[in-house]
């Protein structure tokens, strides 16, 4: 298991310090003529107090934290509780221990005495993001000699990132080095380094033909059962299937991880939706755009090479046919939600994301990771004619917009693969933006990345929107999204669990560390 830094413990030059003052009291002792008890005991109290000095902990989350109170009052706010009702504007929220006491309009709120009061006028507030598609690893740059698939652990800067961000819980839908995620949830969790409410998905489940040595290959259905209930003893509390899983694999995995009251989800390729969704899958990733069953050239059990599925798709697939009409029912029908992915998708289009979006991940990255995001862009623009991302992404949006029509529960994150274009907490963001690009309003995509994932979650009693009696997790925006939603960039604090955090200097202690620790 990895190693977790200890909180720091005073100063290097405390032990110097100490023992500069005792050798003076000693001398003294020996100078002055005042008893020697007294001075005895004197120099006992100072050495006393130097020691306890040097190893008292100071809180390793104190240099991020803005707000800190036992009870706390934001005063004339907006807000925007996530269930997708339209914003209250004037409102005071009194947290009380890290939960919400209470929400009132102004005019009428009760602020108990000894709050502090916060005139938060002009601002937003929003429920803390429940990110469903997150990773804590990021894809390391590759080279002509050196091209195969390789990831490298975010132990430090991803979680911060994604707090920073706004989302206050996330779950790793994928592990490359599942028990170092399960050592940063616990370094999290006791408050030895900030990030989010961790969801930790176990290793990949996946068959041969995986693209990277960093997976494990299943053998077999027995080997698929063993794979899960080992890691849910080892404590993670879901699962992901991947693409080249065989039925057979699938069908003993999830009979697993429902035996462990767990839920699995699937970014499947072998395996089509509609399959994995009569064999009780709970979450299906990405969308239409990862479902092959309507590829023409689709074997059984094989997951296709290459990107001509996506191409055909682009090219032919109608989103209101039949076809996929019935797959989105079915999967209503058996109580399959979807996490869309959309920023990941944007990444491979041409000229797309925005370099005003990209600009925003600059500093936090090393260089020689920024240096090659640009030129996997400019790569990918030489080729901007030929490229079927653009047709596609309007395809997988108005998927969205059809599954959600038809009852279905669509939640968010934004899977920070690809070649590094996103990254954590600022991916998140952008998916928000894309989904009310897609159609969805503002309020309404607000609701898919929060209340949504904490109900698949089972938590939306504590999480997920703003209501009295709930966790205190929430966001306090500069602008209102409702209005422009690219003002869900503007995060000023992230409360978890009634704690403030400064986003901006979460971000900037990540400054040029991101793709390598």
């Amino acid at each position: 298991m990895p190693h977790v830094r200890a909180a720091n413990v005073g100063h290097p030059w405390l032990p110097k310090l100490h023992h500069f003052f005792l050798t003076f009291l000693v001398r003294q002792c020996i100078v002055f003529p005042m008893p020697r008890l007294s001075l005895f005991a004197i120099c006992l109290f100072f050495s006393s107090a130097f020691v306890l000095a040097q190893t008292t902990p100071q809180n390793p989350l104190a240099p991020y934290i803005s707000i800190s109170a036992p009870v706390i009052a934001l005063t004339h706010v907006q807000v925007i509780d996530g269930t997708g009702t339209a914003p209250i504007s004037d409102q005071t929220l009194v947290l009380d221990h890290g939960k919400i006491a209470s929400i009132a309009p102004s005019a009428d709120a009760q602020i108990p005495s000894g709050a502090k009061v916060l005139d938060l006028s002009g601002h937003t507030v929003i429920p803390g993001l429940v990110g469903m598609h997150e990773h804590l690893f990021y894809t390391e740059p590759g080279s002509p000699a050196l091209h195969a698939f390789s990831a490298g652990e975010l132990t430090e800067t991803g979680p911060r990132l994604y707090l920073a961000a706004g989302i206050t819980t996330a779950r790793t839908t994928g592990s490359i080095e599942p028990y170092t995620d399960l050592s940063m949830k616990h370094a999290i969790d006791s408050g030895a380094m900030p990030g989010p409410d961790l969801d930790i998905t176990g290793p990949y489940l996946e068959g041969p033909g995986a693209f990277s040595v960093q997976m494990h290959l299943l053998s077999g259905a027995v080997d698929a059962t063993n794979l899960v209930n080992y890691w849910a003893g080892e404590g993670v509390t879901s699962f992901k299937a991947y693409m080249d899983i065989t039925p057979e694999e699938l069908q003993a995995s999830i009979d697993a991880a429902h035996a462990h009251g767990l839920k699995l989800t699937g970014h499947l390729c072998s395996v089509g939706f509609t399959e994995a969704a009569n064999m009780g899958i709970d979450n299906l990733e990405h969308g239409l755009l990862v479902d092959t069953e309507f590829y023409s050239g689709k074997k059984s059990d094989v997951c296709p090479a290459g990107r001509q599925p996506e191409s055909e798709m682009a090219d032919k697939l109608d989103i209101a046919g039949p076809q996929v009409q019935a797959m989105i029912h079915d999967l209503v029908a058996h109580r399959v939600a979807v996490t869309s992915t959309l920023a990941i998708f944007e990444s491979f289009a041409p000229n797309l994301p925005p370099m005003a979006f990209l600009q925003r991940e600059q500093a936090p990255m090393f260089p020689e990771a920024w240096s090659g995001v640009l030129q996997t862009r400019a790569q990918i623009a030489e080729h901007a004619d030929k490229s079927f991302w653009p047709v596609a992404l309007k395809k997988e949006m108005q998927f969205e917009r059809e599954f959600v029509a038809a009852g279905g529960l669509l939640m968010a994150g934004c899977d920070p693969t690809g070649y590094g274009a996103i990254l954590p907490g600022f991916g998140d963001q952008r998916n928000l933006e894309l989904l009310v690009e897609a159609g969805f309003t503002p309020v309404q995509a607000i609701q898919i990345a929060t209340l949504n994932g904490a109900k698949y979650l089972g938590r939306d009693k504590q999480i997920g929107s703003i209501a009295a009696g709930k966790q205190a997790d929430l966001v306090v925006l500069k602008a209102d999204p409702s209005k422009d939603i690219h003002n869900i960039e503007s995060v000023e604090t992230v409360f978890k669990k009634g704690v403030g955090y400064d986003s901006q200097k979460l971000i900037d202690s990540t400054r040029g560390m991101v793709g390598i620790r």
